[in-house]
């Protein structure tokens, strides 16, 4: 945790979230009042953090509507929650990242959605002509806490970090006023979700590239090559 809330680490989260913008949280806070809040209450925020005390607020629930016609839900944190996400995802990217499979493309550090355009065309001219779009259905929604979690602890030694991310997953979602549990899923909208998923659906890459498919997955959307043409 201290990795965490190092002053190098954290100036460089919020370079990132004042960047990235966003709407406020369940609190209200907008970006601009990030600053002058974090001089006044950093230093019990950061104690709370290094003692494992502190807890996340409730998600804002964001709906958007898909081309589709179905709708996509977002859950927005606070800037102040925002804000130690990144500082999370700084730390723990370079930990899991390296580890992800070469054919996964989404949310990732160096990779966008050309590339993974670019490696499907690359199956196509070595002549495999079968494909199935794989998108899994409410995803995001449906990621088994206690799974995730499992995962998260192989390679995360620090129990506050691990007990942090427990709570992000847990801190529920404000819907018409009232909080709503939330007992499954890691809504998105906040930094650290991508690299959930990321982490969550890394088994299913090793199982295509065990069973011999040629595949490339944007975060929950997949297309394998199942096999050549004759």
């Amino acid at each position: 945790m201290e990795q965490v809330v190092n002053r190098e680490n954290m100036l460089m989260a919020l370079h990132r979230v004042e960047r990235n913008k966003g709407a406020a949280g369940v609190d209200g806070m907008e970006i601009k009042s990030l600053r002058p809040f974090l001089l006044d209450n950093w230093t019990h925020i950061r104690n709370q953090l290094l003692n494992g005390t502190y807890q996340p607020k409730p998600v804002r629930r964001v709906e958007i509507p898909k081309p589709d016609g179905g709708i996509r839900l977002l859950g927005i944190p606070t800037v102040l929650d925002r804000l130690i996400q990144q500082a999370l995802l700084q730390v723990l990217t370079p930990i899991f990242d390296p580890t992800f499979s070469s054919q996964s493309y989404g949310f990732r550090p160096g990779r966008k959605a050309h590339m993974a355009v670019k490696q499907a065309q690359s199956y196509i001219r070595e002549g495999y002509r079968y494909v199935v779009d794989m998108d899994l259905e409410k995803f995001f929604d449906r990621v088994n806490h206690d799974i995730l979690m499992a995962k998260l602890a192989r390679k995360i030694m620090d129990k506050r970090i691990l007990r942090l991310i427990r709570r992000y997953l847990q801190a529920g979602v404000m819907i018409n006023g009232c909080c709503v549990a939330t007992e499954e899923g890691t809504p998105q909208g906040g930094p650290l979700s991508p690299l959930l998923a990321n982490v969550m659906l890394d088994e299913l890459d090793k199982e295509l590239t065990k069973r011999g498919h040629r595949f490339v997955r944007y975060a929950d959307d997949c297309a394998p090559r199942r096999r050549r043409a004759s």
